[in-house]
C-alpha cells in the first residue's frame, strides 16, 4: 500500500492555492496512513479484536477548549512557521498533536491546497506511519486520536453533497460509521481516497464547506 499510495502521488498533478483568493494564513495537515491496530474508533465502528495491517487514516477530535472549530473532526496540523516548508509543518504538528516523530523519509507526497473559508490555504501532506503504536495526544489539542478504516471511505454512499442557499457550489462529507465529517477535513479524504486508492485525478478545491465552519 505504501508503494501504491508513493507511486500515485508521484504522477499527480499538485495544484496550489488560486492567488486571486484571498489568504492570509498558510497551513498544512499530515494526512496520516498507519495500520488499523486494535480498534477503529469512530461514530458506529466496532472495535477490532486483534491487530489488523489493513490501512487506516488518523483523525483526531478537537479538544472542546480548542477556541477555533472546538470537537470537531480535524487532521493533524497547524499554521507554517516562517521558514517551514509545508512538509516540516505537518511533520512538527503531527508530534506536537499525537506524539508521533516521523521524518521526511515517511512524507509519500502532498495532495491539492484548499482555501478554507476562514482564510487558511492548507496543504495536504500524505506520510505513512506503520502500526503508530505509540501515540500520545496533547490533552490540549486533542479530545481522542481515531483510525479510519480506509475501507471506510470507500463506501458507496460517500461522498454526500449538500445545496445550501449561501453557496453556488455544494458541501462535502464523508460518511463514517453513522455519523460525518464535514469538509475541508472531508474534501482532503475524499481527495486522498480518489487519487491515492482509487487512481482518480480528482479535484476537490471548489467544494464547500458547512456554513459553521466558516468561522
Amino acid at each position: 500500500m505504501r508503494e501504491l499510495i508513493a507511486r500515485r502521488l508521484a504522477t499527480f498533478t499538485v495544484q496550489g492555492h488560486d492567488p486571486s483568493r484571498q489568504v492570509v494564513r498558510r497551513a498544512a495537515v499530515a494526512l496520516v496512513v498507519v495500520e488499523e491496530g486494535h480498534g477503529a474508533e469512530a461514530h458506529g465502528i466496532a472495535r477490532l479484536p486483534t491487530w489488523s495491517t489493513a490501512p487506516a487514516v488518523l483523525l483526531t477530535l478537537r479538544a472542546a477548549g480548542m477556541r477555533q472549530h472546538a470537537g470537531q473532526w480535524a487532521l493533524p496540523g497547524g499554521r507554517v512557521d516562517a521558514g517551514e516548508s509545508p512538509e516540516q509543518a505537518a511533520l512538527r504538528e503531527l508530534h506536537e498533536e499525537v506524539g508521533l516523530t516521523l521524518g521526511e523519509a515517511d512524507v509519500l507526497g502532498r495532495l491539492d491546497d484548499y482555501v478554507t473559508r476562514s482564510g487558511y490555504a492548507i496543504t495536504p501532506v500524505v506520510v505513512w506511519a506503520g502500526r503508530a503504536d505509540a501515540l500520545q495526544p496533547n490533552p490540549q489539542e486533542v479530545a481522542s486520536v481515531h483510525r479510519i478504516p480506509v475501507t471506510e471511505l470507500m463506501r458507496e454512499d460517500a461522498p454526500i453533497l449538500n445545496r445550501i442557499p449561501q453557496s453556488p457550489h455544494p458541501v462535502l462529507r464523508m460518511p463514517v460509521g453513522t455519523g460525518w465529517i464535514a469538509a475541508p477535513t472531508a474534501a482532503l479524504l475524499y481527495q486522498f481516497r480518489e487519487v491515492c486508492i482509487a487512481g482518480r485525478e480528482t479535484r476537490v478545491a471548489h467544494f464547500e464547506q458547512p456554513v459553521f465552519a466558516w468561522k
